[in-house]
């Protein structure tokens, strides 16, 4: 059984019990989660697809992905965006996504096809960009899923003074009783929603409620939360960083790791092979640059270091490329909660030089650990000729990690 849907808990005792209904229910109903991530994003700006834009140090859609931690979850995307898509949730258990269409609604339809080979009892519809959502939310909506509704829906009553503008430019008021506005996650039955999309695939609708009321499906309201915003605008991205800001501490670890060279004619450093007159002398690829980097994210999130979790005295790490070590802590990080905000080595040595590998290296890294290469430093020094790597009998590698974790 896994402990990963507890790991978010910091909402106050009440929101722990929901969360605790809600993973005891994970086990009566078979629950599968659906993320809509197929859209352009083009209000927001910058090119990339919003969802795959950075909020905090962490793309969107990572976000909203780990929010459902515990669930079977599928997630949707648009055509061309799978090199984003694998960017923005390497390292998540997750299965290959399904393709978008043209619309949400198609997309949704797609979506939902790929997972009628499980045959969940239930399915939660949710906006790749929400990705603020409380578990208490969920838990909400699978409660009313499973007290016997067809469809649950988060709402929250209009509080503004509404207007609509005329054609001929006078104002008319726009009563606030009985209005709301509607979010996700959408939870329905999941035979009952399917067949929606099926029948009515030729309407164009806003979301999946619109297709519950035209199926005549039985919808229950369950209260929204004013956190749980769709990210739109950039004024949007700027209040979805101050809510986490709110929320969040940030800490930082250092990593050490220095190997003597050997014979041989290339060095790993950094994920980067490069040619030089000798090699470097370790139980793994000894790329001392990912192992100090491995050790520094380790040591931000009180996890040990990098023997703990890949003895030297075990053979399946003998001669093991060192991004595992990298990803296996960046991992650590994710199912905590936390997110790696910036990390930056410093190589120590006489040889190789380092300056025309330096790029490789900050781009591998951004890789391995899904940040953006801005977040990435790499630099070099020597020692003068002095010690170790002054002889040029072995190189070194400090590291510094910043990780942001849920307070």
């Amino acid at each position: 059984m896994s402990a990963s849907p507890f790991r978010e808990l910091c909402f106050g005792a009440s929101h722990l019990l929901d969360r605790a209904e809600s993973f005891l229910r994970h086990f009566m109903s078979k629950i599968a989660i659906l993320i809509v991530s197929g859209g352009k994003g083009e209000r927001l700006g910058g090119g990339k697809p919003k969802q795959y834009r950075l909020l905090a140090g962490e793309p969107i859609l990572r976000r909203t992905v780990r929010a459902f931690a515990g669930w079977p979850i599928q997630v949707v995307i648009g055509a061309g965006h799978e090199a984003d898509y694998a960017a923005a949730t390497a390292g998540l258990a997750l299965p290959p996504p399904a393709l978008g269409g043209a619309t949400r609604q198609e997309s949704v339809k797609n979506g939902l096809e790929a997972l009628a080979a499980d045959s969940p009892d239930f399915v939660l519809i949710h906006d790749a960009a929400r990705p603020l959502l409380t578990p208490a939310l969920s838990a909400r909506v699978i409660a009313a899923l499973e007290a016997g509704a067809d469809a649950a829906i988060p709402l929250l009553p209009v509080a503004d003074t509404l207007r609509r503008e005329n054609a001929d430019g006078t104002w008319t008021a726009v009563l606030r009783d009985h209005t709301y506005r509607a979010q996700t996650p959408q939870g329905f039955r999941f035979t009952a929603i399917l067949k929606a999309h099926r029948d009515f695939a030729a309407h164009d609708v806003t979301d999946d409620m619109a297709l519950a009321e035209r199926a005549g499906l039985k919808i229950v309201r369950v209260p929204g939360e004013e956190t749980n915003m769709k990210i739109t605008a950039q004024d949007d991205m700027h209040h979805a960083e101050r809510l986490l800001a709110g929320a969040t501490e940030y800490r930082t670890g250092t990593g050490l790791d220095a190997h003597r060279f050997k014979d041989g004619d290339h060095v790993w450093l950094c994920g980067v092979k490069i040619p030089h007159d000798h090699g470097l002398e370790g139980h793994s690829d000894a790329d001392a640059g990912l192992h100090a980097l491995t050790d520094a994210i380790l040591g931000a999130i009180g996890a040990g270091d990098i023997g703990q979790h890949f003895p030297p005295t075990d053979e399946r790490w003998r001669g093991a490329s060192s991004d595992k070590f990298l990803a296996h802590a960046a991992s650590l990080v994710a199912d905590a909660g936390g997110a790696i905000v910036h990390c930056d080595v410093t190589l120590i040595c006489e040889r190789p030089k380092i300056g025309p590998h330096r790029e490789a290296m900050r781009a591998r890294i951004a890789e391995i650990l899904g940040l953006d290469i801005g977040r990435v430093s790499v630099k070099a020094t020597t020692t003068e000729g002095m010690g170790f790597t002054g002889r040029r009998e072995g190189l070194a590698a400090q590291a510094a990690a910043t990780v942001r974790m849920p307070a």
